[in-house]
């Protein structure tokens, strides 16, 4: 981790890493280091080298043991493949069971790894809450020792660091485990009985609307998070009373990126016996940002400004900004059939042709060279990202600033051209990109459109 802008964040790149480990080394002094755990997966950094750097640790002799920190199975088992992870160190607790439910404390039970539970009090946000929390009082044991004994009956490789500001507190942990642990058993498969629960998932923008409204038409239930409001648990508590009833057919339109998220409506199904097929619409990330920006641009009739996307998106759930869908498409983990899937079908991406006429999109910077206009009497747009100087055009400038997008118009983000198209009846297929740089060949690309090089 390191310190930016007055906040922690995640540093994953190998150098770093050595230097960190190198640095802690010369301030133990002599102390060897038992177990190097890696904070966090740093977004900006491919997670395999952040791994092989830790192995490389272990390889040279500068640490014993290494283990990596909140990561999903995915993550987890690349690691295992590219390393000795001897321990894996998650936030788990009464209040938070995502790494029970999104399989990584049940991959660490099959491999032999520790599983380290930070914050298994809820962490100081939650302590009040818990001390209050009705079911776990009892005669033999404070509210935090029942919520430590809970804990330690999920799992015999699991090791809690309540982190005790206090001797007292530290002997009061210890006896949480003299407890009677109270896990909570799960709950056994039911007889099969007719029905189908159909869990739709995927990144924002990346179809599944279109697909739960054929299933809604054909009489399935639809259960929506962003229409309903609340959370994934009261979508659960839904989907479990609308399965009383006689051969249920619900569809599930969310995202349900993560096993965890997954994890609640398969074990409902189960308890009720009713069938879960899973479609995985499996859409690149450039694709769905089209069909987000065309999502945007239909709901306002223009390409939306980065303060109206905020406004709109808090009573919208279904509008994004760039950084969130991407924030999406990072955090996928790939369905599987040892989630309790009945069936898993992948829906590979097909554009449909949108009707128009051809169009040519011109990138500024190449106005002034020699090229062979592709479409002489088809709409033009002349496009740019100029932060620091307001455009002619009101659609062919992008004028916000450096860093992470905040809009969805600057190259090579396709907000411009589509916002363009649509006002001028234009098929982005039938259409080319004319400029020089990856950006704009990655533009081109992404619309399936033609590309004209032009040397500067």
């Amino acid at each position: 981790m390191s310190r930016a802008g007055g906040g922690w964040v995640p540093d994953g790149r190998a150098k770093a890493i050595r230097a960190d480990c190198e640095a802690s080394l010369e301030a133990l002094d002599g102390l060897p280091i038992d177990l190097y755990l890696l904070h966090a997966p740093d977004p900006s950094t491919p997670w395999r080298t952040s791994v092989r750097a830790l192995a490389r640790l272990v390889d040279d002799g500068l640490v014993r043991r290494i283990g990596v920190s909140n990561v999903d199975r995915r993550r987890l088992d690349e690691a295992i493949e590219l390393a000795p992870v001897a321990a894996v160190q998650v936030g788990l607790s009464v209040y938070d069971d995502r790494a029970i439910r999104g399989g990584v404390v049940a991959r660490c039970e099959e491999r032999g790894l520790t599983v380290i539970a930070h914050s298994p009090l809820g962490g100081p946000r939650r302590i009040a809450r818990l001390r209050r929390d009705p079911s776990l009082r009892r005669d033999d044991g404070s509210p935090e020792q029942v919520a430590l004994a809970w804990l330690l009956g999920v799992s015999p490789s699991l090791v809690a660091i309540p982190g005790a500001r206090s001797p007292e507190a530290a002997r009061a942990a210890v006896r949480a485990a003299t407890l009677a642990s109270h896990a909570r058993p799960r709950a056994p498969k039911a007889p099969r009985k007719d029905g189908e629960v159909v869990l739709l998932m995927g990144i924002p923008g990346a179809g599944k609307s279109r697909a739960a409204a054929r299933f809604a038409a054909d009489g399935y239930e639809r259960l929506n998070r962003d229409e309903r409001g609340g959370t994934l648990d009261d979508v659960a508590d839904a989907l479990d009373e609308l399965l009383r009833g006689d051969a249920p057919r619900v569809v599930l339109d969310n995202t349900y990126l993560t096993r965890a998220q997954r994890s609640r409506a398969i074990e409902t199904a189960a308890a009720h016996g009713v069938p879960v097929r899973c479609l995985w619409f499996d859409t690149p990330l450039a694709q769905a940002q089209v069909n987000m920006i065309e999502r945007l641009v239909e709901r306002f009739g223009a390409l939306p400004s980065p303060e109206e996307l905020r406004r709109d998106a808090r009573a919208a759930p279904g509008l994004h900004t760039p950084t969130t869908q991407m924030r999406a498409a990072r955090e996928l983990e790939p369905p599987d059939e040892d989630e309790g899937f009945d069936s898993i079908e992948r829906i590979a991406f097909e554009r449909e042709e949108r009707p128009g006429v051809a169009g040519v999109f011109v990138a500024a910077s190449v106005l002034q060279a020699q090229w062979d206009d592709p479409a002489p009497d088809a709409p033009h747009l002349v496009f740019d990202w100029r932060p620091d100087e307001p455009g002619p055009h009101e659609f062919a400038v992008c004028t916000h600033p450096a860093g992470p997008p905040v809009c969805w118009c600057r190259p090579p983000l396709p907000g411009l051209l589509l916002a363009f198209a649509r006002a001028h009846g234009v098929a982005p297929q039938r259409s080319f990109v004319v400029g020089h740089s990856p950006a704009h060949r990655t533009l081109a690309a992404t619309l399936g459109a033609g590309f004209v090089p032009v040397d500067l």
